[in-house]
């Protein structure tokens, strides 16, 4: 386990500045990149594909037009491995990130370096460079603000930048259709309008930056449980309206120059051969412009993942190499769909300027990063209890804290696999596969800043309950900080805090009544304590800035803002699959095929017809259960109060009032709710819309929420359409999906 002891913002960014390496310094042939060799202006009259003013598609035609066959086989797969695998062949091109496709100089194409990117630059210590952990991806769309989420892709997307990449692989949009899933830190929401919008904003500021954007994995990759063989299976209905709804909405808003195909099947087929999810829906419905790059060796086959609609091999030429060559030479794969493949590579490449605007290394911003990581941060964290108002703490009012838990003196926590972030000051060489890394973020530290110079801050580990407790006891107020770690590759048995943390908190609870519950989870927890305890601040993985954004929320420096993007379960039984399907003792963790050997479940169903279109509040809606905390939900330091909806006659919008009526300045996210007519056979309200509102102590604003006509609409599968049904809808207005004051019906006719 990487553990960094505290350090001030100060010593540590110029700490990470120090190793950084100088853009001044004679360059290897490693960082030479080809992007960067070429700065003589290009002759347009003998390569027209290089004029910037015709449009993408002209541009792309004009290449391909002149390529041999060998070079468009060169550009629909990766080069292999590379630094991701010992002893495998790195190419002078390649950044060392996840992946690399080699340009063709004579024709002015550049390489395309790929970097896992999720929550912020992987990998960037094995070449001595930094990068910002931002706070996880269910934090920042516990913001519900679009802005923050641009902001999150810009961060990317220059750091890439300055890195020298050329494309981002990160774009998580999988739906949290298990709360247990290892990769929900990485992923946004449970609602597929929330989640696309969210997710959609990221990709749009990672391409504001030049940078081919992603939007992953494409589509049901909800579990890591046996993830390469399981077999996703949902109506069409279902899917439409639920993962599809989500993907749908991101891409159509972001026009992502990537969209990678997921490991899983889905309904019989892998999802990178998957003619439904591929050719019929994305390219041919929705119009996708760029292309489809399969997950790291998520390729099956050739002609079969070529006609379904895959468009590039990732990481290497198993399929998409010299039998994809061979296939198009005899007839079995068109070469028109092979040149379909590559135009739709290069017109991404021009679309979002890599060609234009290649990029230039050079030091990574760490206090910028920073401070944009810790803002987003301010905004996700998420106040679910708070009795007594025990917080915000008073400084001068507080006399002593006790601060237990899971590291707390020196950093937070932050999500594993291929997003792990390698911390400043961390493993040399970057972090290791599957061990936790806490980043130099002390929240001791900040809370003792906070407290004041008269108050007494002390601190235990929490390893050892009783000790924890005594410790507690002894204060005016106790926080722990408990964590919940998760990776790519492995999935959670049980939504319980691991490491018998649950008894921490239960004994230090017993000991002080004023407790204060601060979560670094990602995803869903149970809280057998919650009743037991003042305060629970959910805070996800916070980022670089997060214990700065943790003491400013405890102290009311910031106003919590934060609101669930998931519903948290009482219990796994009320799930819709209280075990993880294929997961049991035998099988265990086994994500990754090459850990798994004889214990990877094989050809396994994962029945999501079981929720179907349910998915997360819904389903808790429906069969009338109590959530421990509802999807929506979030406190504040101050109150709001709402008053006057009234839709227009279309239901394209609804207008009320939100009146700030406590004594702080504060947000609130009004939110907005419909349930669809009898007929439609979905008994359930959704999401439609929403507003983040900054209003003043007393203060109230009237405002607008436009509604989508798409959100109000169910799918037909005969039709292969849309189509909005006849009857009554009635729209409810609050601030969580279940506490709902404002409520009208409107009747609309079929479209």
């Amino acid at each position: 386990m990487n553990v960094l002891r505290p350090a001030s913002a100060f010593s540590l960014c110029m700490a990470a500045l120090l190793t950084l390496q100088s853009p001044a310094q004679k360059p290897t042939a490693a960082s030479v990149r080809p992007t960067e060799m070429n700065t003589s202006k290009p002759d347009i009259k003998k390569q027209p594909w290089l004029n910037p003013a015709l449009d993408p598609d002209q541009r792309a035609d004009l290449i391909v037009h002149e390529m041999t066959l060998d070079e468009k086989i060169q550009l629909v797969h990766g080069d292999g491995w590379g630094v991701l695998r010992v002893g495998a062949e790195v190419a002078p091109g390649h950044n060392g990130g996840a992946g690399f496709v080699p340009g063709i100089p004579r024709l002015g194409l550049p390489d395309i370096n790929l970097a896992d990117s999720a929550v912020g630059a992987r990998m960037a210590a094995r070449e001595s460079r930094y990068a910002t952990l931002l706070p996880s991806v269910i934090g920042m769309a516990s913001s519900w603000d679009p802005e923050a989420a641009r902001l999150y892709g810009s961060v990317i997307g220059r750091e890439l930048r300055d890195q020298g990449y050329n494309m981002s692989i990160g774009g998580g949009m999988d739906l949290i259709r298990e709360p247990r899933n290892g990769r929900n830190f990485e992923y946004a929401s449970e609602d597929p309008i929330l989640s696309g919008i969210m997710v959609g904003q990221l990709a749009m500021g990672v391409q504001d930056n030049h940078i081919m954007g992603d939007i992953k994995h494409y589509v049901l990759n909800d579990q890591e449980t046996g993830r390469n063989t399981l077999n996703a299976i949902l109506d069409k209905r279902s899917m439409q309206e639920t993962d599809l709804l989500s993907f749908q909405i991101g891409i159509k808003m972001a026009k992502p120059a990537g969209v990678m195909c997921s490991y899983n099947r889905v309904n019989g087929d892998y999802a990178c051969e998957n003619n439904y999810t591929l050719n019929e829906v994305l390219k041919r419905d929705w119009g996708f412009k760029g292309f489809v790059l399969s997950d790291w060796e998520g390729t099956h086959s050739t002609e079969k993942a070529a006609l379904a609609g895959l468009d590039m091999e990732q990481p290497g030429t198993n399929w998409f190499g010299e039998g994809l060559k061979k296939a198009v030479v005899e007839g079995r794969v068109p070469q028109t769909r092979l040149d379909d493949m590559v135009h739709r590579i290069v017109r991404s490449m021009f679309a979002t300027g890599v060609v234009d605007e290649p990029p230039v290394r050079r030091v990574v911003d760490p206090f910028r990063g920073r401070d944009d990581a810790q803002h987003i941060e301010e905004e996700s964290i998420v106040l679910l209890k708070n009795a007594d108002n025990i917080l915000p703490l008073a400084p001068g009012q507080i006399k002593s804290i006790a601060i237990i838990g899971d590291h707390a003196d020196s950093g937070v926590l932050s999500g594993g696999g291929s997003a792990q972030v390698d911390a400043p000051g961390g493993r040399p060489g970057g972090s290791a596969w599957g061990t936790p890394v806490y980043f130099p973020s002390s929240p001791l530290k900040y809370v003792k800043e906070h407290a004041g110079a008269t108050a007494e801050i002390s601190f235990d580990a929490g390893t050892d309950p009783k000790a924890a407790a005594k410790l507690a006891k002894s204060a005016q107020v106790a926080i722990v900080f408990v964590t919940q770690w998760m990776s790519e590759g492995k999935d959670n048995a049980t939504l319980s805090l691991p490491n018998n943390q649950d008894v921490l908190v239960a004994n230090v609870a017993a000991a002080n009544p004023n407790t204060i519950v601060v979560l670094e989870t990602g995803g869903p927890v149970s809280m057998p304590w919650a009743n037991n305890v003042k305060g629970i601040v959910e805070t996800w993985y916070p980022g670089i800035g997060g214990a700065q954004a943790i003491a400013n929320v405890l102290f009311g420096t910031v106003n919590a803002t934060g609101k669930l993007p998931v519903t948290f379960a009482a219990t796994e039984s009320d799930l819709p699959h209280p075990q993880v399907p294929g997961l049991t003792a035998d099988t265990r963790n086994n994500g990754m095929s090459g850990n798994a050997g004889r214990r990877q479940p094989h050809d396994f169903p994962v029945d999501y017809n079981v929720e179907g279109m349910m998915v997360g509040y819904k389903w808790f809606q429906a069969k009338d259960k109590q959530p421990l905390f509802p999807f929506g939900y979030g406190l504040s330091y101050t109150t709001y109060a709402y008053s006057g909806l009234k839709l227009d006659r279309a239901a394209k919008s609804a207008t009320f009032a939100v009146k700030n009526t406590g004594t702080r300045d504060g947000v609130e996210i009004a939110q907005v709710y419909v349930t669809l007519p009898n007929a439609a056979g979905e008994p359930f309200r959704k999401l439609v819309g929403w507003k983040r509102l900054a209003l003043a102590a007393g203060a109230e604003q009237t405002v607008t929420v436009d509604i989508d006509p798409l959100y109000l609409e169910i799918f037909d599968t005969e039709k292969n359409d849309w189509q909005r049904l006849a009857g009554d809808y009635r729209f409810e207005v609050g601030g969580s999906s279940a506490e709902l004051p404002l409520h009208e019906a409107v009747t609309l006719s079929s479209r």
